[in-house]
């Protein structure tokens, strides 16, 4: 660090570096877009001075006006954005400019591949802001000042992108903030006013301060009045039907601060009891730390068309914490703060339709474009997952959206919804069927689904790790009871002829003492054993009693390092097997019991579980596949 007079050079954080390396060479294709995300920004500051000022209205230095300025000089090859805003701080500005406020930063970088496409794309899901001025500067400053602090402590930021910044304090007599960017030989397109203000059109309409320009003589000379460039109103107040979809789709950008297009959105308007505007987006694509719950998250809130606060989580459930948008109240106080956003019943009643009203667009999307709602359940349907257990007023809308894999496709494609699966049911079938497992191939070639197989009935696999936890929310579905086939007793129902249910009693009391042998042998490992009605090629499979803990909820528990009750699985074997015929032919006892014990062990396998002795299971293998050979 050099220190002269008070001017010192700092280095920026390793992310950044790596991130303006990657912004510089990745987004050229699109240079543009930085005018968008600094008057972004500049909007943003503007409306924190706006709510700060509520409180104290002398922050407002007798310039009451909140606009943004906009200069060019072809000459010096410069572009100039000047915001009236809140203004930052010396340790403000090393915190914003110096840094990547945001957690799961590294995680995000490791996930850049170098191609340059697909890096660009994940640049717009982790929203740039600032940085993006070095797309088309090769040198940007920075003068700044606090809304309410003296003229001295204003402050002068410079860097040329290229791994350290520099700081100085300076005079300043505005508040606000300053960006000059000192455009590259290949920019000089944006140090022209024609462009500027077809940008703004562009991507800026909607914000909701002035951004205003010089007025130009049709020779494209300036005068020395400024104008207003876009139209300055707040999308959300307008009516729908004055409000293109363009339109539509550049507010997003703005508040999402994302490069793609939103999937859908719905804009509404309530009045009566409560007084409210809302417009809600899905995004198209996931942002990184999606499964971070503790990230920011949440709508842009206005009251009476003040901003109050970015990231208002109060007004959507967590699992919906995908969905964007901007909420704007009538009902609601302007000194608000998230503590009494928490314990406030407007607040709980505008939650209530609010999320109502997100299932009901992801509802419309799946039922007029299955394709886009397959798009949005690849990038956000693990997250959608948490709902049943988290909200179960809307349990059963929940449900009807989640899509699964199913023996009916064979694909392990999740594009099955429980309506599809209803509309297939076998004549006779009361239940919904599903299986999980730790990966697709070990649940479709798992033991338990023989009888369906035989029978013609579909059966849904469920493998994200999420699914079993889930399920133990989700019981049942447009008044049916959903079951895992691998769990209790499994019952087919109508499907299940009277033949099959005698022959499975026979067998039983046939088989009675093959049964004690067989618990006697294993009465460490197993709580019961019992002939089974799902096998017909494999000799037997385990089943989780009705109230155990399955194999993938054992996982996640002792993964998070959780202590896992102890319960042992049901043994239940197939009669028929010649392998189970040949066990119940043996008379010697160790190798009764050592060929139970191998019967278990691959049954325990075929589970997709671990076995507790791998070593015992391929020595009892050994020796039986030495006598066989002999």
């Amino acid at each position: 660090m050099t220190v002269e007079a008070n001017k010192e050079t700092l280095g920026f954080q390793t992310e950044v570096k790596q991130l303006l390396h990657l912004m510089i060479h990745s987004l050229y294709s699109n240079k543009e877009i930085f005018l968008r995300e600094l008057i972004s920004n500049a909007s943003d500051a503007e409306d924190k001075l706006r709510f700060a000022a509520l409180k104290d209205d002398s922050l407002y230095e007798s310039d009451p006006e909140l606009k943004i300025r906009l200069d060019f000089d072809e000459e010096a090859n410069t572009v100039t954005l000047t915001d009236n805003g809140i203004g930052m701080t010396r340790d403000d500005v090393i915190q914003n400019l110096g840094t990547i406020a945001r957690s799961g930063t590294a995680e995000f970088l490791q996930q850049l591949s170098g191609d340059e496409k697909k890096d660009s794309k994940l640049i717009g899901q982790f929203g740039v802001g600032f940085y993006s001025a070095f797309i088309v500067a090769d040198k940007v400053d920075v003068f700044t000042r606090r809304a309410g602090a003296p003229a001295e402590e204003g402050v002068h930021w410079e860097s040329k992108g290229d791994g350290e910044f520099s700081i100085e304090q300076v005079n300043l007599d505005n508040r606000g903030t300053q960006i000059v960017l000192h455009l590259k030989p290949d920019a000089k397109e944006f140090a022209n006013g024609w462009k500027l203000r077809s940008l703004v059109k562009k991507y800026s309409d909607h914000i909701s301060f002035p951004v205003v320009m010089k007025a130009e003589s049709d020779e494209g000379e300036k005068k020395d009045e400024y104008e207003t460039v876009n139209d300055a109103t707040a999308l959300w107040t307008l009516p729908r039907t004055e409000i293109k979809d363009e339109e539509y789709k550049e507010f997003y950008k703005h508040i999402a601060h994302d490069f793609e297009d939103p999937l859908t959105w719905s804009h509404n308007k309530v009045e009566g009891k409560l007084d409210y505007t809302s417009l809600l987006y899905i995004p198209a694509r996931a942002p990184f730390d999606l499964y971070n719950r503790e990230a920011p998250r949440g709508l842009k809130l206005y009251v009476q068309r003040v901003f109050i606060m970015d990231d208002a989580e109060q007004f959507l459930p967590l699992y919906l914490r995908f969905a964007k948008g901007v909420i704007d109240s009538n009902d609601l106080s302007l000194n608000v703060s998230r503590e009494i956003l928490q314990n406030d019943s407007t607040v709980e009643s505008i939650r209530t339709a609010l999320t109502k009203r997100v299932l009901d667009m992801l509802s419309k999307l799946a039922k007029k474009d299955s394709e886009q709602y397959q798009k949005f359940w690849g990038e956000f349907g693990t997250v959608l997952k948490e709902g049943p257990a988290e909200d179960f007023s809307n349990r059963e809308k929940i449900a009807g959206l989640l899509r699964f894999a199913s023996t009916h496709t064979g694909e392990s494609a999740q594009n099955v919804s429980l309506d599809d699966y209803i509309g297939r049911m076998k004549e006779g079938q009361k239940k919904l069927y599903y299986i999980t497992a730790d990966n697709f191939t070990a649940a479709k070639s798992s033991p338990h689904l023989e009888v369906f197989r035989k029978k013609g009935i579909e059966v849904l696999i469920l493998t994200d790790r999420i699914d079993e936890w889930m399920m133990g929310y989700l019981s049942e579905y447009d008044g049916k009871q959903l079951q895992d086939v691998a769990r209790g007793d499994l019952d087919l129902g109508e499907v299940e002829t009277e033949e099959d249910k005698k022959h499975k009693e026979e067998a039983a009391e046939e088989h009675k003492d093959l049964l004690e042998r067989i618990k006697n042998a294993l009465s460490d490992r197993v709580q019961e054993v019992r002939v089974t009605n799902r096998l017909t090629d494999s000799p037997a499979c385990l089943v989780v009693g009705d109230f155990d803990m399955g194999a993938q909820m054992k996982k996640i528990m002792e993964a998070a390092g959780q202590k896992v009750p102890d319960s042992k699985p049901i043994f239940e074997i197939n009669v028929d097997h010649p392998l189970v015929q040949r066990l119940e032919s043996e008379k010697g006892e160790e190798r009764f019991n050592e060929l139970s014990a191998v019967i278990l062990d691959q049954a325990t396998l075929a589970s997709g579980e671990q076995l507790p002795d791998p070593g015992a299971y391929v020595t009892r293998l050994n020796r039986l596949l030495l006598e066989l050979a002999n």
